[in-house]
């Protein structure tokens, strides 16, 4: 009987609708980080100093006629109008960062809102507004850096708002033994994203010109929301067009779950706090990207220590503390509060290794670093679906001790890597990557 009742609450992976919303999900998170990383691939065309220019904001290069007007008038030569940006590295550096400042002020707001009010709506307007920014951005650049700065710092409250409220609306979609898959799903678009805009955004900047990259992308996050407003719900029991058999299943999990791990719990509170506590991991990453960028650079600055040195030191910290604390959480089940902690410094921490070898193949190959950004990327998403895949084999044999294995591999792997890069890490620019001049006689 028990067996039958459990048949019957099973329903199909791959095409039932928790996983429809896992890939409208994925398109999300790519749309985002495209949106994000934008600006970082068009700005080597926005200030490009080998152009001649001429006010101090921008310069439009060729002569200024009407391309529609003119039937002969090639993609090449729209690209070279394309306007020319005298920013320096100090404002450039401030653009950069304006972003991540916008996404530490709602992370934790908007993740303790989404536990009350609905995930759905807040995601969706952070979508929205974080796209319509991104088509205005060429605008924003002809007006002044003043007006990029403030775009881009709200569209960083507004990709704040859509990061952290995904994890309420899987609290209702995501039964306990699929949450990994489920949420790799999910997460796997802002890797693929980030490979994507590092493959194809220096190709779009040269055959189209730099506005395009956020007019494609931009228009992308559109298209996004539409999917997002129509198939998103909330809670799988409000859908219209989920199924009865899927419908038992999700409850089911989740009332199995509840009866054996809290029976005392306060629904409506535990609801608001996973808000906050999920935001937390994601306002350690932006404030340790942001603290380690400046380390980094105040080191190099004052000639402290040498380039090579840095690039390592940062990646030791960005690899050995999260393992650390990885190692630590099996023994540390029994508090509550220890354990959260250790959960939130490991994204924290990890993200020092953006002032490290992430950041290296600027040093040692800048010609190509998008492309070897890109295929890092590549290889990071790999990894992610295999690691994925590894974690449900080995909680699948025994929870607890499945668990601790997954944080002692994930350490193991860290240290691999981290020994590798102190061995042959390098800063210098390689023979490779070295433009070479043409002697012609």
């Amino acid at each position: 009987e028990e067996e039958k009742k459990e048949e019957r609450r099973r329903s199909p992976d791959f095409c039932s609708l928790r996983y429809g919303v896992a890939l409208i999900m994925h398109f999300s998170n790519f749309t985002l980080i495209t949106q994000r990383v934008s600006l970082s691939i068009a700005i080597i065309a926005m200030v490009n100093g080998s152009q001649q220019l001429g006010p101090e904001n921008a310069s439009t290069e060729g002569p200024l006629t009407d391309p529609l007007g003119d039937p002969s008038t090639s993609i090449k030569e729209l690209n070279s109008r394309a306007s020319v940006y005298q920013w320096s590295p100090e404002t450039q550096g401030v653009i950069f960062s304006s972003i991540s400042y916008g996404l530490i002020l709602t992370l934790v707001p908007s993740g303790y809102l989404a536990g009350i009010f609905s995930a759905k709506h807040m995601l969706g307007a952070g979508l929205l507004i974080s796209s319509l920014l991104t088509l205005f951005t060429p605008l924003a650049a002809d007006c002044g850096v003043i007006l990029v700065i403030a775009v881009r710092t709200v569209q960083g409250m507004a990709q704040g708002m859509a990061w952290t409220g995904q994890f309420t609306i899987w609290a209702k979609w995501a039964p306990p033994l699929e949450r990994s898959k489920l949420t790799s799903i999910a997460g796997s678009g802002a890797a693929f994203g980030s490979f994507i805009i590092l493959c194809v955004g220096g190709l779009i900047s040269q055959a189209l010109g730099w506005p395009f990259i956020f007019y494609i992308f931009g228009s992308t996050g559109c298209v996004c929301c539409v999917l997002w407003f129509t198939v998103i719900y909330d809670d799988p029991m409000r859908h219209p067009c989920i199924s009865a058999r899927e419908k038992e299943h999700i409850t089911s999990s989740l009332a199995q779950q509840v009866r054996y791990a809290s029976p005392c719990a306060c629904v409506p509170q535990t609801a608001r706090n996973s808000g906050v506590l999920s935001s937390l991991p994601f306002v350690a990453a932006s404030s340790c990207t942001i603290l380690g960028g400046q380390m980094a650079d105040f080191l190099l600055s004052r000639n402290l220590l040498s380039l090579i040195t840095v690039r390592k030191l940062f990646s030791s910290l960005g690899l050995l503390l999260p393992s650390l604390c990885a190692v630590a959480l099996p023994f540390v089940a029994s508090s509550h509060i220890t354990t959260i902690i250790l959960l939130i410094l490991i994204p924290g921490t990890s993200n020092l290794c953006d002032s490290g070898f992430i950041i290296n193949t600027l040093d040692v190959a800048p010609r190509y670093a998008s492309f070897l950004m890109g295929i890092s990327r590549g290889f990071g998403l790999t990894a992610g679906i295999i690691s994925s895949t590894t974690t449900g084999f080995l909680i699948s044999q025994d929870s607890e001790s499945g668990w601790r294995n997954v944080f002692f591999l994930s350490a193991a792997v860290n240290m691999v890597g981290l020994i590798f890069y102190l061995t042959f890490g390098q800063a210098e620019i390689q023979d490779w990557a070295k433009e070479r001049t043409l002697t012609r006689f």
